[in-house]
């Protein structure tokens, strides 16, 4: 079952949205889908629906409505395209970590689930790292995040297991990104990294022509895991 919650910012000085899937029965814990560049679009909104299908809630925050409310793009369709590196460019990220970490207090308080993980795919992915490191979420995972070399400070600030993909050939983070990226993580005890050879940014995706079949299929197994590891 899907709907749409309204979900309060911590202030309580305004809400926005969010896509809910929920499963056949009681939720083992609760997972939060962080949006790529492309708003909750057809490919956030059906990683939910697998999400709820594996027994988890699954809410997808709509992050962008302070500056576009229900934004929904196709990464195919080059203005489409275009018009997501513009909304990135003025989105505030820190805003959006307090967002999430609103979406966290809704999930444990309106709907009763105490386990709440999360997984973000490319800005998606960097927000994963920083709800790792500046909330309590219990568990986390990040596809492709971009830029998390310049957040390795906060890195003495992630309590709870962290789970990274990185694809090698990533036209959005470069060599010496993915390397300082291995520098200031390997050996961090909470933090794992997952390297994937040859494949490029957004190679998980659900819907067109970026996604590589059977590496999305091997990332999304070791997820699963982790999660099952970790939440339930």
């Amino acid at each position: 079952m899907t709907e749409t919650a309204t979900i309060a910012t911590l202030e309580n000085d305004g809400e926005f949205t969010g896509y809910v899937a929920r499963p056949a029965g009681t939720p083992q814990a609760a997972i939060l889908v962080i949006q790529e560049i492309f708003g909750v679009n057809a490919g956030i909104r059906r990683k939910c629906d697998r999400l709820a299908e594996e027994g988890y809630l699954a809410v997808a925050p709509d992050l962008f409505w302070r500056l576009e409310p229900g934004v929904e793009l196709d990464p195919d369709v080059e203005p489409e395209f275009q018009r997501a590196l513009e909304l990135m460019g003025k989105f505030d990220q820190d805003q959006g970590v307090r967002d999430i970490e609103a979406t966290i207090k809704f999930i444990r308080s309106s709907e009763g689930v105490e386990k709440v993980g999360c997984v973000g795919y490319c800005l998606g992915g960097r927000l994963a790292y920083m709800t790792a490191s500046r909330t309590d979420i219990d568990a986390s995972v990040g596809y492709y995040g971009v830029g998390i070399d310049g957040l390795l400070g906060e890195k003495h600030a992630i309590a709870n297991p962290l789970l990274l993909h990185i694809p090698t050939e990533d036209g959005f983070v470069d060599k010496d990104t993915q390397k300082a990226m291995h520098e200031g993580l390997d050996d961090h005890p909470k933090v794992t990294l997952y390297d994937y050879e040859g494949l490029d940014h957004g190679f998980a995706t659900e819907f067109g022509k970026r996604r590589a079949e059977d590496a999305a299929n091997l990332a999304d197994s070791r997820t699963a895991e982790f999660f099952r590891e970790n939440l339930c």
